[in-house]
């Protein structure tokens, strides 16, 4: 007789079987109950974060494995265990007790990195959106519960996205969380003249010392590491010794740790071991909050004002604050009331510069360059999954950012057919749907990341 728990153990073997053992242990094993009950096949889980990540990048698997063994109709809820919340919740206050302020010999203090006052920038004050919610959900996560996060964390996105901002809000909440904690908070080019400092001097037992023995590593900008091996691996027996005592590590940069160009494989294989998240160029909703959060520091800005700028100005962050502070500045010298005219005078040069046509050229060439592969590739009369994958993502991203017919799509990329270009478009539109990951040559990850990395090389 087949009893409940020889279910969820054939659910569960069926889900290691799909994901991979390494990714369902991660995962599942110890930070998730699963259940089965009137054809109901529950992930519980401790947190917000938690329930919200695994839904997002596992619900499809997790629906498969449990339609795998118990049928199709089956339903797959995630949800907030009172059992694992509890557990969670009783271990963060130990380690408290455990660790209070004051209670060690000699306080270790962090690094002097910058040397004028630093202005912290809070997770509170951080503009939440559907392109940054799930960074920012682990973000907090981090701070509640950082045993139960895991490491390292990477968050990626082009310059202006939020990464920074989420990096100081996690230093600062971790800071109020375990003010004993030993924090360490650098950009990676830091990291570097501190590594070649330490050579050229020959204290690297000391710099090793600091590194490895502290309680949080955050380091913003890893994409500085490009070509420096000897730094990247330094760095790499840096997060191994962080990442086995269990210590939080948190790192930002430009793009998938897959995707970036001169990385060794070791360091990129321990990046995405953890939990990697992108944030992407905030679209209409979330620019118009932003514009709204920064106006507000300066009194406000009409409405008409705000739709006009959220209608026009398509950038990051940065693009959006310097809008902001040229319509205000401009008031300020000319006296004169905030309105769309003004609005337009302030930015005329900036509105111009944010129209950013793509032809079909742009298209190919940026598919060429993140890719790794080459036109005369890109147009072959071959359909092998090394052709055919550029090439299908090309058509697609013609089709969404050039105002290109099929037709004409299909004639630029070897003379494909209307129908083709069709197909191809479907596929590619599936694939986003489904979340799946593709193996490009040695690489390995989601398809969402790779159109990323893309359209964003797109609009630069």
């Amino acid at each position: 007789m087949t009893t409940t728990n020889d279910v969820v153990a054939a659910v569960a073997q069926a889900l290691s079987q799909r994901i991979g053992e390494s990714r369902f242990n991660l995962w599942f094993a110890s930070k998730t109950k699963l259940a089965h009950a009137d054809g109901i096949f529950t992930v519980g889980v401790a947190n917000l974060f938690l329930q919200e990540w695994l839904q997002k990048t596992f619900g499809n698997d997790v629906q498969s494995a449990a339609g795998e063994v118990l049928g199709a109709a089956t339903r797959v809820r995630f949800i907030i265990d009172p059992q694992l919340f509890q557990a969670t919740h009783e271990r963060q206050t130990d380690a408290r007790k455990d660790n209070p302020p004051g209670t060690q010999a000699a306080p270790r203090p962090a690094p002097d990195v910058h040397k004028k006052p630093r202005r912290w920038r809070l997770l509170e004050d951080f503009v939440v959106g559907p392109c940054n919610r799930v960074a920012h959900a682990f973000a907090l996560g981090l701070i509640e519960a950082p045993g139960e996060c895991p490491s390292p964390l990477v968050m990626h996105g082009a310059v202006g996205t939020g990464k920074t901002h989420l990096l100081e809000g996690i230093c600062a909440g971790l800071r109020r969380s375990f003010p004993e904690w030993r924090i360490l908070f650098l950009t990676a080019e830091e990291f570097t003249n501190r590594f070649l400092q330490a050579m050229h001097q020959k204290t690297l037992g000391a710099f090793r010392k600091q590194f490895r023995a502290c309680d949080a590593l955050l380091l913003d900008d890893a994409g500085f590491l490009a070509k420096k091996q000897a730094t990247q691996e330094e760095l790499l027996h840096t997060l191994d010794a962080l990442v086995t005592e269990g210590r939080p590590v948190v790192l930002t940069t430009d793009c998938h740790p897959r995707l970036a160009d001169h990385f060794l494989p070791e360091l990129t294989d321990r990046l995405v071991g953890g939990a990697v998240f992108s944030l992407a160029t905030p679209e209409r909703a979330t620019r118009l909050e932003l514009l709204r959060a920064k106006s507000f520091k300066n009194g406000g800005l009409p409405g008409d004002v705000l739709d006009f700028l959220t209608d026009n100005l398509r950038g990051n962050v940065r693009e959006l604050e310097g809008a902001v502070h040229g319509i205000v500045h401009l008031a300020r010298v000319t006296g004169k009331a905030i309105d769309l005219d003004l609005a337009r005078e302030a930015l005329g040069d900036l509105l111009c510069h944010s129209i950013r046509l793509v032809a079909l050229d742009d298209v190919e060439r940026v598919v060429c360059e993140v890719l790794g592969t080459s036109r005369e590739l890109l147009m072959a009369k071959k359909r092998q999954w090394i052709y055919a994958f550029p090439r299908m993502l090309a058509m697609y991203l013609a089709r969404k950012h050039t105002s290109a017919t099929y037709s004409e799509v299909g004639t630029h990329f070897g003379g494909r057919n209307h129908s083709t270009v069709v197909a191809g478009e479907k596929r590619v539109r599936q694939w986003l749907a489904d979340n799946i990951t593709l193996q490009l040559g040695k690489r390995i990850m989601p398809v969402r990341d790779i159109v990323e990395q893309i359209e964003r090389k797109l609009g630069e």
